[in-house]
């Protein structure tokens, strides 16, 4: 699909582990039993484990999109978030686990999974036994988690936190990405801290859709869509940025024609813009979601919607 033979090959990988995955989630009881993760369990990702290693706010998971192993960080463990998406997989009903993200014992629990996986430790572990050795490379930090990254409380310390550990812990470089719905990239305190990435580092910024009636529908945002897209050329005219959408089945539709072509132009208005994109991925739900109304879109879907995106913006489109 990209002519790039491993990397078709990785895909077919994941669409084996989605379709496993899919079969879970057809049975709603069985969604309603995955086990606690906060409770030394794991949550499914397209058959790989959000793991966290006994953590609080630190974990492991074999991430497609990182191509490998990422660590991630919990910045909102308080779930706090102004997108309210249909195929969010957080559980948003009932009292958090968890209050505000903890600035210092989160940096020394990455500390200590950084020593964890560096040393191979991750073999001792069931899930990890048999997985190959590329999937266990760790590609990146990311920060992420159960909400939106930009509105943790204390963003600006995080972020800066975290460089301490990779430039104070004596392990190799390691690339840190922000994955964020692009909504608080305006903010003082994240402008702030965003100062602390390196040119090697990422932002990974949400757009799922080109019209408002579809991220509504999808997203269900706290803010309009031009707030996002202006927030998105705010940053990508400072630093290149990746930009990550996901189309979900909804209700077992795929999203119109027009709609991707809005938002094929949308990408297009941000590059003459001047923003500097670096890549465009396109992927599909994978998680186990409460919202039964999404779903996984078959591949062939995932590249037309690709295709269409190099043909009218002339940007790196990939299928994830």
């Amino acid at each position: 699909m990209c002519g790039r033979p491993q990397r078709y090959g990785a895909l077919v990988i994941v669409e084996e582990l989605i379709q496993k995955t899919t079969a879970l989630a057809d049975s709603t009881e069985k969604r309603k039993k995955l086990p606690d993760r906060h409770n030394g369990c794991q949550e499914t990702a397209f058959g790989s484990p959000r793991d966290f290693l006994d953590n609080r706010f630190v974990y492991a998971v074999v991430s497609a999109r990182a191509r490998g192993l990422s660590v991630g960080v919990n910045m909102c463990p308080d779930k706090n978030c102004n997108f309210q998406c249909v195929y969010c997989e957080v559980h948003r009903n009932g009292e958090p686990r968890e209050g505000p993200l903890a600035v210092e014992a989160m940096a020394a629990e990455l500390k200590k999974t950084l020593a964890f996986v560096r040393g191979g430790r991750l073999r001792e572990r069931p899930w990890y036994r048999t997985l190959p050795d590329e999937l266990l490379q760790m590609r990146h930090v990311a920060l992420s988690g159960d909400g939106e990254p930009t509105l943790a409380p204390w963003f600006a310390e995080a972020l800066q936190a975290v460089v301490h550990v990779r430039a104070l812990s004596g392990f190799p470089f390691f690339k840190l990405v922000l994955l964020t719905n692009a909504t608080g990239l305006d903010l003082p305190q994240v402008q702030h801290g965003l100062k602390h990435l390196t040119p090697s580092d990422e932002v990974w910024a949400k757009l799922d859709g080109g019209t408002q009636a579809y991220v509504n529908k999808v997203n269900r945002p706290g803010v309009p869509l031009e707030k996002i897209l202006s927030n998105i050329l705010l940053l990508a005219r400072q630093r290149p940025v990746v930009i990550q959408s996901l189309f979900p089945a909804i209700n077992g539709e795929e999203p119109p024609l027009e709609e991707i072509e809005a938002y094929s132009r949308r990408l297009l208005d941000l590059k003459n813009a001047g923003a500097q994109i670096s890549l465009v991925q396109i992927y599909s739900a994978t998680r186990p979601s409460p919202n039964s109304q999404s779903g996984h879109l078959p591949l062939k879907i995932l590249s037309r919607i690709a295709q269409t995106v190099r043909q009218t913006s002339g940007l790196t489109a990939e299928v994830f």
